[in-house]
């Protein structure tokens, strides 16, 4: 993959998570430099279903843009900074604060996976707390490379990270399985919501998870050709 076709990837991406209702105005796509291990390419600070190619940018393993002094960037491209740094598997990350996980990150109810889609989800741990390394009075946001990177750790070898009172991150190997990943953690998240009011749902068990992880690893790019198709600008 050349410089370019990332860009493209992540402008898509960012319409498509905009489309399913998994960014709003808030939220970023990023995917790691196709010839640069130690860059990351991500928009500048956009809403984005407004994110253009012309957008995309690379930083720098600490947070740096090689843009212009004074162009806006993500206060929270930290979050993908350090887990860059942490994971040479991770190629993409998004960040979301869809509605429907948020619940999941301030309530003891663990998030589990409840659909053959969702296996990726049996990893989640419990939500990263910003309090927890900053203390009282923060605005939970990642703003600075020390929390990035404790936020890494807590992500360990998993797919997904939930963020109390915030949202969550998604990993991947390709924008399209990070961007599958992020639509269906909050799919999942809302079938469980209604799951749980109905009383005591059978989650899917380990083993069956890993084995519906397997089967639908492969299946990440089916999603993303339609997604591409219903949503692209280009």
């Amino acid at each position: 993959m050349i410089e370019s076709e990332a860009r493209q990837l992540i402008a898509q991406a960012s319409w498509i998570l905009h489309a399913k209702g998994v960014v709003d105005a808030f939220g970023h796509v990023s995917c790691r430099h196709p010839r640069r291990p130690d860059r990351f390419l991500m928009s500048r600070s956009k809403a984005p279903g407004l994110v253009r190619i012309d957008d995309v940018c690379e930083h720098d393993l600490d947070g740096n843009p090689m843009l212009e002094p004074g162009t806006g960037v993500f206060l929270e491209r930290f979050i993908h900074a350090e887990i860059y740094r942490a994971r040479a598997d991770v190629r993409a990350i998004v960040h979301s604060h869809a509605a429907a996980v948020v619940p999941f990150t301030v309530v003891d109810t663990p998030v589990r996976p409840i659909a053959h889609t969702c296996g990726f989800l049996r990893s989640v741990g419990r939500p990263f707390d910003v309090a927890d390394h900053a203390g009282d009075g923060t605005d939970l946001l990642v703003r600075n490379a020390d929390l990035g990177r404790v936020l890494a750790a807590h992500l360990g070898d998993g797919s997904v990270v939930l963020m109390r009172g915030h949202g969550f991150t998604t990993v991947g190997a390709t924008v399209a399985e990070a961007t599958f990943r992020a639509v269906y953690t909050a799919i999942n998240c809302q079938l469980l919501a209604i799951a749980l009011q109905f009383g005591s749902p059978r989650l899917l068990s380990d083993a069956e998870a890993e084995a519906c992880e397997r089967a639908t690893v492969s299946q990440a790019h089916r999603a993303w050709d339609l997604w591409v198709s219903e949503h692209s600008r280009i």
